[in-house]
């Protein structure tokens, strides 16, 4: 990458998400997303009661395990459970400040669905849909929650390098493993 912004910044590291429970999200992720457990830690607490506040902006008094899990060549997630004092245990909805989802590309969009429909605890909403024109035209998507309540996407696209209609973008399809 050149220009101006970050000096030496090479591309992205990782997803950082917070989950009710780290032992049901670590095998969600490695059961169903084909996730490889990197790591674990913890439980973490902050003996000098200024460490998560001054470096992770959260209240001292919390205690936090975490694990990364890599889906793919590149992709890791950041996996903590927290027990902190008047934790917000409500998910934001995409619309909120903070909403959010990641997105999972996947060749058959039926398929993943269809498996994902039998996967207990996982709530489909309404789909797969299909994106008929502009940029991203023959886009397929889906969103879904995970049994804890997260909200992720499936995404598929029948059509080679979609989002060519923006100006100097291209969006390829991650490479087949």
């Amino acid at each position: 990458m050149s220009g101006t912004g970050v000096p030496t910044l090479r591309g992205l590291d990782h997803f950082g998400f917070t989950v009710p429970d780290l032992n049901e999200a670590v095998a969600f992720f490695v059961d169903h997303f084909h996730g490889t457990l990197a790591y674990e830690s913890g439980p973490n607490t902050d003996a000098t009661r200024s460490w998560m506040s001054q470096r992770i902006d959260v209240d001292p008094a919390s205690s936090q395990r975490l694990a990364v899990v890599r889906i793919g060549e590149h992709t890791n997630f950041e996996i903590f459970e927290y027990a902190t004092p008047g934790q917000d245990t409500s998910w934001p909805a995409n619309s909120d400040l903070g909403g959010h989802h990641i997105g999972f590309y996947v060749e058959d969009i039926d398929v993943a669905a269809q498996y994902l429909a039998g996967v207990p605890g996982v709530t489909l909403l309404e789909g797969p849909n299909d994106v008929t024109e502009g940029p991203v035209r023959g886009e397929r998507w889906l969103y879904f929650r995970t049994p804890w309540g997260q909200q992720l996407e499936l995404t598929s696209c029948a059509t080679p390098g979609y989002f060519e209609g923006l100006p100097g973008a291209r969006k390829a399809r991650p490479p087949v493993r």
